[in-house]
């Protein structure tokens, strides 16, 4: 079974830093691309970051130069450095994968969620 998990949430004052962290586990035999999103209460869904397996990212352009995506393929994480956080960084913060991995010894491929971690950017 597959599964992403993230940590490293929590509250932090304005211009402060946090990491998250992704960590995928179960049985799987390639991760093509990652990325991190994010729900403000009352908003859509949206794409903080992405990074691909051969290592070319992007971000939005609301934290582009604040924060930093970054993969360890070798640990099946991913990482988030969140610095200079500003109130409207407060959201829940998930996790997605695309990736290939064994179900019932058939190799398969899927889109994957984590649970989200709540970042609060707060004085």
């Amino acid at each position: 079974q597959v599964q992403l998990v993230e940590s490293g949430g929590g509250l932090v004052q304005p211009g402060g830093s946090l990491r998250l962290s992704c960590a995928a586990s179960g049985s799987i035999f390639s991760i093509k691309a990652m990325g991190w999103y994010r729900q403000a209460p009352g908003k859509q869904r949206e794409l903080v970051a992405g990074i691909m397996d051969g290592g070319s990212v992007n971000y939005a352009d609301s934290v582009k130069d604040r924060f930093t995506i970054s993969r360890d393929n070798a640990k099946k994480t991913m990482y988030l450095q969140m610095n200079s956080l500003k109130t409207e960084d407060t959201a829940v913060y998930y996790c997605n994968a695309d990736l290939g991995y064994f179900n019932n010894s058939r190799a398969r491929r899927g889109n994957f969620w984590g649970q989200g971690t709540q970042v609060t950017v707060s004085s």
